[in-house]
């Protein structure tokens, strides 16, 4: 390993906070906002700090518009889908869930054959999942609503869950392949000689010493999913199966854009991710240098 100089030091060092304060900015602003009435957020745009607080914002969409607060008591209008908050939270959770844990297995498995199975057809499906990912996800959503269409699941939480199925599963199989990988055979076969299955091998030898990969992978394919709006977009008119980012893209109407609603609904929105990452994050960060050194 080389040594860096103190100035190649300190360029890092800028190009850490720069990168951390592009991704930081949009948050504080939406934090900002968030927390002041649609009057206060239009009355001085270049302002940094907030006239007035107040948390109106948030017991609106928390009691899905039973309590308006001071600053919408006078308001004459109301998005409908603000009362939906809680189903299209829970309906985002019930996707986030199924799809990472379809993900997983599927994923898991395909890596699997991948790293160990090195036949011909194999390498070449890894390719062309490769080449698959350069397709825009635009192109494919009227064959998506076709197929679904025809499986009978339209306006539904589990047309939903196939559709981000297959379009995360190349993600997975990208991620988990070089890992599978780097794991030693010697180990597998050692349980095989003691009488063990190759799927025994794969669950009981496999699957905990990927632990690490298994979680990065997770949490990735989790916060893709939860934060999803084409699909859902799509593939469901019915207001009971709203997603959280249908509800978000929904208060910007033809008439009215409600930007604090959207704001305060967006830090909510962002709390099962943050939990998340937060309580996975040794796993995350075992899973991402292993991956970033074997790979």
């Amino acid at each position: 390993m080389f040594k860096l100089s103190r100035p190649a030091k300190l360029a890092l060092h800028v190009a850490n906070l720069v990168v951390i304060a592009v991704i930081l900015l949009p948050l504080a602003a939406v934090l900002l906002g968030s927390v002041q009435s649609e009057k206060a957020l239009h009355a001085d745009t270049r302002r940094v700090l907030p006239l007035e607080v107040t948390a109106d914002n948030f017991v609106v969409i928390l009691t899905q518009g039973a309590q308006k607060g001071r600053i919408f008591d006078q308001a004459t209008y109301l998005p409908d889908n603000i009362k939906r908050f809680y189903r299209a939270f829970a309906n985002s959770l019930i996707v986030a869930a199924s799809v990472t844990a379809l993900t997983l297995l599927f994923g898991a498995l395909s890596a699997y054959t991948i790293a160990r199975l090195r036949y011909r057809w194999t390498l070449f499906l890894l390719q062309a999942n490769i080449v698959s990912r350069f397709v825009p996800a635009i192109v494919l959503m009227i064959p998506l609503y076709i197929v679904i269409r025809s499986l009978g699941q339209l306006n539904t939480l589990g047309g939903v869950i196939i559709a981000e199925t297959g379009f995360l599963l190349p993600y997975a199989i990208l991620i988990l392949a070089p890992y599978f990988d780097a794991i030693p055979s010697e180990l597998e076969e050692a349980a095989r000689i003691d009488g063990c299955t190759r799927f025994r091998a794969f669950f009981h030898i496999v699957l905990p010493l990927a632990t690490p990969a298994l979680a990065a992978c997770g949490v990735i394919m989790f916060i893709v999913s939860w934060h999803e709006l084409l699909i859902p977009l799509i593939l469901n008119a019915r207001p009971d199966f709203m997603t959280l980012p249908v509800v978000i893209a929904s208060l910007v109407g033809d008439l009215f854009v409600f930007f604090n609603l959207m704001m305060a609904i967006c830090l909510l929105a962002l709390l099962p991710t943050v939990v998340l990452v937060m309580l996975l994050q040794r796993y995350i960060v075992e899973g991402l240098a292993a991956g970033a050194v074997k790979g």
